[in-house]
């Protein structure tokens, strides 16, 4: 949901997504003049009583503890564009911005406009539902609110056991934390399991890792309540994913209901399937009604650890099919039974996706698979990500070919505000700050705490990076944004060797804003941290301080300038 409104020569936008409220602001040229910068009130949803919103900046001579909140009312912002994590989904909203302007010591305000928007996982026909973890991105949040799992974690590692300490753990003397880190990622997936209540009922699970006791729980449970399930599972020889994916999926093979799916690469893919079953001559037939994809495989890592999401869609209101789920259902059939053939091979998979799912740009929403011929899905990537005429946001993993890499940075100065976050290794994390020319590199991790114990799984090869999420928005700020995302990682492996899955989706603005706000988050997370770092090394204040004057729009309102084209693009016309 996206909602602009102006009072007295400003303007705020607002782009309510899943995980948050991205604000953006404007000021006539007359309003400019003498403008210190915005105070921003929001309304509490619970007691219906306006709050002024925090920042952490104060003006030279101010006094202010560093790294502490102070009230905006007070130290404005001095920015064009401001976030509001602390959301709640399915929740109403409301700001004020006001304008602050003269004497610091001594401030005039002129009344603003007000925003109203809702958070959503869902789109507004209830067809897509996309939820994201909270993981690395929010570890200052999880020091504040769960104390005592921080403490167990301190301890472990003083006293041992450390690296085997798990999210169940810390839910003992945290609870809640889990279902905290999770946001809805591990609910939404034991909820489609759970929707599958007997034998009129079937799931098929294609998946790369099946470790997490609480899904595979699940799925034995669905097994003996008789619901008709297919489970294909990555396998290779000498892996030792391999090896514990068929120790958790032992109850399924002994029922003949589980499948090795043997590969020379990896078996990427993260997808349920759920059907409704009828009888025919043949035995029963699907009737696809729900797929939930995404990047989240089933493990403590990808639950809690790493940065994931799992995407569901459902069949549209009115209609008797779910053309998603079906191409999801024919994939997974011609996977487990063959195309004619005792198994399916990499090489006859290539063939058959190469020939029956061929790349549609027409398609507004498009489900694609992993391995093909040709590498006819990265270059359609790369055509959708140049054709941006507005803006491109990502969040990206591992290595990345160079012409996907150029495509998403695009060149020095070109007219495309570029804002992303590319996680190559367990270490370092890239970001790319609205143009090619302004990019940064944040420590991953620091070494106490809540990140220690997610740098414990990454040094240990356990997931080694933080950003699993493979998304790629453009155009955000348009009424016509496209959205990449799914397993595919956008490397040539994904598109010739692995097993993957993907959706294109074209200008549904309620998911772009789900997915935009969400890439923001993670952004704004390692883009302060960056900031923190480079203060730190320079010696300076953390906070640094407010300009006591107008000067600080002077960059926002040079033509053509980055700072120039982010004011633009995010207020829209």
């Amino acid at each position: 949901m996206r909602k602009k409104s102006a009072k007295n020569g400003i303007t705020i936008k607002a782009f309510a997504g899943t995980t948050g409220i991205l604000l953006a602001f404007n000021v006539t040229d007359a309003k400019r003049k003498g403008l210190l910068g915005f105070s921003l009130e929001r309304r509490n949803p619970d007691t219906k009583k306006w709050e002024w919103m925090s920042g952490m900046m104060p003006f030279p001579g101010q006094a202010h503890d560093a790294g502490a909140p102070i009230s905006t009312d007070i130290s404005p912002i001095q920015k064009f564009r401001w976030s509001d994590y602390r959301v709640h989904h399915e929740t109403t909203y409301s700001y004020r911005v006001h304008g602050m302007y003269g004497d610091p010591a001594q401030p005039a305000f002129v009344k603003g406009p007000m925003v109203t928007v809702t958070t959503s996982s869902s789109d507004e026909d209830g067809v897509h539902n996309v939820v994201f973890n909270r993981a690395a991105g929010a570890s200052q949040a999880f020091l504040r609110n769960f104390p005592e799992a921080v403490k167990l974690m301190e301890d472990k590692r003083k006293n041992g056991g450390f690296s085997k300490l798990t999210v169940d753990d810390l839910e003992k003397v945290s609870p809640g934390c889990k279902d905290w880190l999770s946001r809805g990622v591990l609910s939404k997936i034991i909820s489609v399991i759970e929707s599958a209540r007997d034998k009129k009922w079937a799931l098929d699970i294609a998946i790369y890792e099946y470790e997490w006791h609480e899904i595979v729980e699940a799925v034995n449970e669905a097994s003996k309540r008789g619901v008709n399930i297919r489970l294909l599972y990555h396998a290779k020889k000498g892996d030792k994913q391999t090896k514990e994916n068929k120790e958790n999926a032992g109850l399924l093979i002994n029922a003949g209901q589980a499948k090795e799916r043997i590969t020379s690469s990896i078996f990427h893919d993260k997808f349920i399937v759920l059907s409704k079953v009828t009888k025919n001559a043949a035995g029963i037939k699907r009737h696809p009604v729900t797929v939930l994809c995404g990047s989240t495989n089933f493990t403590h890592n990808g639950l809690f650890r790493q940065a994931n999401l799992v995407h569901i869609v459902r069949t549209p209101k009115g209609e008797k099919s779910n053309p998603t789920a079906n191409e999801y259902e024919t994939l997974f059939d011609t996977v487990w039974n063959g195309d004619g053939n005792a198994a399916l091979t990499t090489s006859l998979t290539s063939k058959w996706i190469t020939d029956k799912n061929p790349m549609d740009p027409q398609n507004q929403l498009f489900a694609g698979f992993s391995p093909r011929k040709g590498k006819g899905d990265l270059a359609h990537f790369i055509k959708l990500i140049n054709a941006a005429r507005a803006d491109v946001l990502f969040s990206t993993a591992f290595v990345l070919p160079k012409e996907i890499v150029d495509a998403l940075v695009g060149k020095a100065g070109d007219p495309i505000l570029r804002l992303g976050i590319q996680n190559t290794n367990a270490n370092k994390i890239a970001g790319f700050h609205r143009d090619k020319s302004a990019q940064f590199a944040a420590t991953a991790l620091a070494n106490d705490g809540f990140e220690a114990w997610l740098k414990e799984a990454t040094i240990a090869g356990a997931g080694n990076i933080l950003i699993h999420t493979k998304i790629v928005v453009v155009d955000f700020t348009t009424d016509a944004p496209v959205i990449i995302s799914g397993s595919h990682n956008l490397s040539g492996p994904a598109s010739q060797k692995n097993d993957e899955n993907y959706l294109v989706i074209q200008g549904n603005t309620d998911l772009a804003d789900s997915y935009g706000v969400e890439v923001m988050r993670i952004y704004d997370h390692y883009r302060a941290r960056w900031v923190v770092q480079e203060m730190a090394k320079k010696k300076s204040s953390i906070t640094g301080t407010l300009q006591p004057n107008n000067k600080w729009t002077d960059r926002y309102f040079k033509k053509d300038s980055l700072h120039f084209r982010d004011r633009l693009r995010f207020i829209g016309n």
